[in-house]
Parts: C-alpha cells; structure tokens; sequence
C-alpha cells in the first residue's frame, strides 16, 4: 500500500511495547516501528490486529477520527467456547460505536493469521467477508484483501458482522477444537444449476 505522506514507509506497526514493535518491523522490508498514536496518525487505513478487549480501547483513541479501521476481532470466551456477543450486535458494531467519528469495516476476522505467510497461489481463491455501511471504506479495504493475495467478498452492511463472527467461531472450533489445523478458511463454492 502506497503511503499518503511521503517519505513515510508504506508499513507502520505499533504496540504497546514500542521495543516489541521495532523488533517486528527490522523483519519487514520498509516497515517501521512506531507508537499507537503515531501509527494511527500517519495511516490511511488502521488494522485492529488485537483482542477484542483491547480493540475497544484503541478504538477510543481520537486518532482515529475519519480513519478507515479494519476490525479483525472475534469477541472469543476467554476458553474459546464460544462468543462473548452476537446477532443482536457485533464486535464491529460495538467497536463502531467507541470509534464514532472512524469508518469500521469488518474483515480478516474468518480467517488464521498463518494463511497471510501462505503463497498467494493457495490463497488467491480465499474469501475475505467483508461488512461495512460505508462505501468508500469498503472499496478501500477490498482493495487491500486483494492486495494482501485474497478475495473480497461483500456481505453488506456492518450488522452483517453478525453473521461472520458465528462463521469465523465455527473456523476456531474445526481448526482447534477439532483438530483440523488452521490452514483453512471458509469458502462458498458457485454450484452450476
């Protein structure tokens, strides 16, 4: 992704260890290890790559005032039993309402962190669900699913995080629960009448 301030490396990471986050971005070609609030500031787009608890802190930092948030969050028991909410709300939607004056958008979150270190070939037909009631943002972080070597898939508005959080728990339960590993994701397959 092309950085909107120039002179500014296109990769920002952050953490609330500023050590644990250089250390990370010496591992990646042009990334730098930044504060939260700097990484916010100089992003056109913020991944919420946390828990869902921490999630929410951040999404009350004012930083993210007109930012594109990307919401990677399931709302896991902390056993991994099951959903701390869902169907009436989301973590999108609750995270939406903390970061008001910021575009949430869900994705990623229906898929292992480890398919992101996959060859694009095996990946290129996986389907990252998108939720969001803003069309631009969407459009933006649709473009960073392909980017990333996968494929956007719409599911509608932000209260379509309903859905996917129940789906991406299913994942969790076969990939660990049940032994099936975690280089897997959900799919829908196009069946020809």
């Amino acid at each position: 992704m092309r950085s909107a301030c120039p002179g500014r490396p296109p990769l920002l990471l952050a953490s609330r260890n500023p050590d644990d986050a250089a250390a990370l971005a010496t591992t990646l070609s042009g990334a730098q290890g930044v504060s939260v609030e700097a990484a916010i500031e100089g992003a056109d787009i913020v991944v919420l790559a946390l828990g869902y608890d921490a999630a929410l802190s951040v999404a009350a930092l004012p930083q993210l005032v007109g930012k594109i948030v990307v919401d990677l969050t399931n709302p896991v028991l902390p056993d991994f039993s099951g959903l701390q909410i869902g169907h009436t709300t989301s973590a999108a939607e609750e995270i939406q309402k903390v970061a008001s004056g910021a575009r949430v958008v869900k994705g990623f979150n229906t898929i292992f962190a480890g398919l992101f270190a996959t060859d694009r070939a095996a990946t290129s037909t996986v389907p990252v669900f998108l939720a969001g009631d803003d069309h631009d943002a969407l459009s933006a972080v649709a473009a960073l699913v392909e980017k990333a070597g996968f494929v956007p898939e719409s599911v509608g508005g932000l209260d379509g995080a309903r859905l996917l959080e129940p789906l991406a728990m299913l994942n969790i339960r076969m990939g660990y629960g049940l032994g099936k590993g975690t280089s897997r994701a959900p799919t829908w397959t196009e069946v020809a009448a």
